[in-house]
């Protein structure tokens, strides 16, 4: 009983999450941060659907589109012109 493609994909995809998460983490620029944030819940909502959960992929998209935009609104209001 070996691995199937499906099985591949989701590794490869929990893969691309760490990898999101260590950017996150040394990204010190907030909007590159937040993109990367917003590629993270995408691929999160993938593995939820991969894993037979559509329930949580949904609530996983909404939640990450809303503090995706939350985030981009509040960085854009509170960063300062270039002096």
């Amino acid at each position: 009983m070996g691995l199937t493609g499906i099985d591949y994909a989701t590794m490869v995809m929990l893969f691309i999450l760490i990898a999101a998460s260590l950017a996150m983490y040394f990204i010190k620029d907030l909007i590159h941060a937040v993109i990367v944030y917003g590629a993270y819940t995408v691929v999160m909502a993938l593995v939820w659907l991969q894993m037979n959960t559509p329930d949580l992929a949904i609530t996983e998209a909404a939640a990450g589109i809303g503090m995706t935009v939350l985030m981009m609104v509040v960085i854009y209001r509170t960063s300062r012109g270039e002096e």
